[in-house]
């Protein structure tokens, strides 16, 4: 139910926040003057000061290999290189390894013995004299002087699953690589999870052979029971596991992150309970597995980790001072703030205060004694670049105010320079290079694009609408060319509205419909998007999560009176006219909307929606919903199917028979209910396709045609 990959990549440039660490294929240098990037010529060194690229590693030295990603050891005398890679769910995390030596050129590809495309989330120790990955759910290290091949783990099968994590911990909390060396390489610390006491949920495939088969996932629906989850401690040369003595029932909680404390034999570990309310830190011995509670946090309605701010990463931990503190975000005082927590007591210190929201970390430059991190206080469809003291204190805008939009910053590991991307509504995606703090860049390229695209035409309106609930919502507008406010247009509200995302951010992709079959504009309709409570704009604590245990109530009910509101302020709005779609979170919106406010959307196109809460993951689910065991009315009072039987208007229903994210199953449930009541609706399966519904020849060409068609036969275009 959150951002969709593939095909959907147009999707997640027009609805959420743009990457805020650099992407595969670029690696900072050592010294952080330049960068490298991967390019058919080789590996390049990009200077950040302006001069033209270099080849540093020429391709021929790899032999050509098609690269998916590159890794230097630390001194860059080594180069690991990611090839042919393969798709585990969403992510291509899966592939074959080499390791080049920079000076003798000598390549080597790791686990020879595996079969091929199987090696996971290689990494070099410290010293770069080992790598250790994954294959077939153990955990092996590889000694690159001899070639010595070590099993840490030999245990591991489909669902007991040693240095990577199942489905629900890799979608929810951003969790793939589960494992990590030590700082002087001589252990490895990893995650176990253990999903044989899960359900596999069977996912039929019927086109891939003359019998169909089962494709078996493991997968804890709300009310389930999650993974039982436990952290061990390796040696590298006797393969003993020490296992942490984390307090609680590891089924009944959640260990989203984990990594050493720098220089020390030591963990640092965060636990979840069940609900995801009640937060621990705490640290772990790696030679007795003995465990010291640090810092807890508690919340009324959820508590979101790493990954959910900082784009989809949840690796990672702050260390300041000689790690004597870490850099942590809470939302404790009611806005998402930065605090200093001390390691020996505890002790958090709020850095970053003020009623607004620090929307991301985008650097910790301790020899500056600075923390720049994006905000954007006065519009929250906008973000911008802050810097505070390390010590806390006024936060000071960097980016000038002459650059409206939606700002990323990829600095430096010293904190000199950044690469600095944009867009907004109505400037394409542009790169330069600056210098910090002074933001200065030699080519001017972010302002010179504003400057350039700021005469669009039907550049896309941004507004804001207060409902009579008294909400005060953000949304953009896109009109009719030839727009005659004396006339009346159709309106398309395209819909997400849940705890993952945003629609109505000032970037690229805004007042724009990447499945619409030709210009909305041209052909007469008005674009429109509204974000309502729960979404997470940076609007406060409150105004995320006022939603919890009332998902599909409460955003709804915003949603559809913020298109009331809109109407009455708006005249040339057909209300007869009336068209709402989304995908994913976006279909059940979709959904609820039909069947809840059938007086006010007239049609609809839910895509890959999830008509019935219950048959949703858990972590994602209860996280936002509670325990079924406990208020199970309220998944029943969020869900769209409880409302089928009011659908009145035009219904295109559309899922992939091979969804592992939102199931198939949520279709025929749905359709049930509307074949109970007598509703017509049309409905479309893609046979074998996946959440993003983009597997297979002609597929994107046929789901846009035919969600083209029915738009424009079901909701007229045109102004009259």
């Amino acid at each position: 139910m959150k951002k969709l990959t593939l095909l959907l990549v147009l999707f997640a440039l027009y609805c959420l926040p743009m990457q805020a660490q650099p992407g595969k294929g670029m690696r900072w240098s050592r010294d952080g003057q330049s960068y490298y990037k991967a390019t058919p010529a080789g590996i390049e060194s990009n200077p950040l000061t302006g001069e033209p690229a270099t080849v540093k590693i020429p391709a021929s030295t790899y032999k050509g290999l098609a690269l998916k990603d590159f890794y230097f050891s630390a001194d860059e005398k080594k180069l690991l290189l990611y090839t042919n890679s393969k798709k585990v769910w969403r992510y291509e995390t899966r592939g074959d390894y080499w390791v080049l030596d920079v000076a003798t050129g000598k390549l080597q590809q790791l686990g020879k013995n595996q079969p091929a495309s199987s090696l996971m989330f290689a990494k070099l120790s410290p010293d770069g004299s080992k790598v250790a990955y994954v294959s077939g759910h153990n955990i092996f290290v590889e000694d690159l002087q001899n070639g010595t091949v070590t099993p840490i783990t030999t245990d591991g099968t489909r669902r007991f699953i040693n240095g990577t994590f199942d489905w629900a911990y890799e979608e929810e909390f951003g969790c793939r690589d589960g494992f990590r060396w030590s700082p002087d390489g001589k252990s490895i610390a990893y995650w176990q999870i253990d999903a044989t006491k899960i359900r596999d949920f069977l996912m039929i495939d019927n086109t891939d052979s003359i019998y169909s088969f089962t494709v078996p996932v493991e997968y804890p629906k709300a009310g389930e029971s999650p993974s039982a989850c436990r952290i061990g401690v390796a040696d590298i040369q006797t393969a003993k596991t020490t296992w942490m003595q984390v307090p609680g029932d590891n089924q009944q909680h959640y260990i989203p992150r984990m990594e050493w404390v720098p220089g020390k034999n030591t963990l640092i570990i965060q636990q979840l309970n069940r609900k995801q309310n009640d937060s621990k830190v705490m640290l772990c011995d790696a030679a007795t597995g003995k465990v010291r509670s640090l810092y807890e946090e508690t919340d009324s309605a959820w508590i979101d980790v790493k990954s959910r701010w900082d784009d989809d990463n949840i690796a990672g931990w702050d260390f300041i001072r000689g790690n004597k503190s870490f850099i942590w975000v809470s939302e404790q005082d009611g806005w998402r703030h930065l605090y200093n927590i001390n390691t020996e007591d505890g002790k958090a210190t709020l850095l970053t205060p003020g009623n607004y929201d620090v929307i991301s970390i985008a650097k910790i430059d301790e020899a500056n004694n600075v923390i720049y991190f994006l905000a954007s206080p006065e519009n929250p469809t906008q973000q911008y670049l802050y810097k505070v003291a390390l010590s806390g204190g006024k936060a000071e805008r960097i980016t000038p105010a002459n650059e409206p939009g939606s700002h990323e910053y990829k600095i430096s590991p010293y904190g000199a320079w950044a690469i600095h991307d944009f867009s907004n509504a109505y400037t394409y995606p542009v790169s330069e290079n600056l210098q910090l703090p002074a933001h200065k860049s030699s080519s001017n390229a972010v302002l010179n694009a504003i400057t350039k695209s700021a005469a669009a035409p039907n550049k896309p309106e941004f507004f804001r609408v207060t409902t009579v609930d008294g909400v005060t919502m953000d949304g953009w507008m896109s009109k009719p060319a030839n727009f005659d406010p004396a006339k009346k247009y159709p309106v398309v509200f395209y819909v997400y509205g849940e705890p993952a995302g945003a629609t109505s951010l000032d970037a690229i992709g805004a007042g724009r419909n990447f499945l619409y079959d030709g210009d909305m504009a041209a052909d007469g309709y008005l674009y429109v998007t509204l974000d309502n409570r729960g979404t997470p704009l940076p609007k406060g604590r409150t105004w995320r999560k006022c939603v919890y245990r009332k998902v599909g109530l409460i955003n709804a009910r915003d949603q559809a009176m913020g298109a009331k509101a809109l109407m009455q302020k708006y005249p040339f709005i057909d209300p007869e006219r009336t068209a709402v779609w989304g995908w994913s979170g976006g279909g059940s919106m979709t959904l609820n909307l039909m069947f809840q406010y059938p007086e006010i959307y007239k049609t609809g196109i839910a895509i890959a929606a999830v008509g019935n809460q219950l048959t949703y993951d858990n972590i994602y689910q209860e996280r936002y919903m509670g325990l079924p065991e406990e208020n199970r009315e309220d998944f029943v009072k969020g869900s769209p199917i409880t409302y089928a039987r009011n659908l009145k208007g035009n219904l295109l229903y559309i899922h992939g028979t091979g969804d592992d994210n939102v199931h198939y199953q949520n279709a025929e449930m749905l359709l049930n209910e509307l074949i109970k009541y007598n509703k017509q609706f049309q409905f479309m399966a893609y046979p074998n396709r996946t959440h993003s519904i983009s597997e297979g020849q002609g597929t994107f060409e046929h789901l846009s045609t035919l969600y083209t068609n029915y738009l424009r036969t079901h909701c007229l275009p045109g102004g009259k």
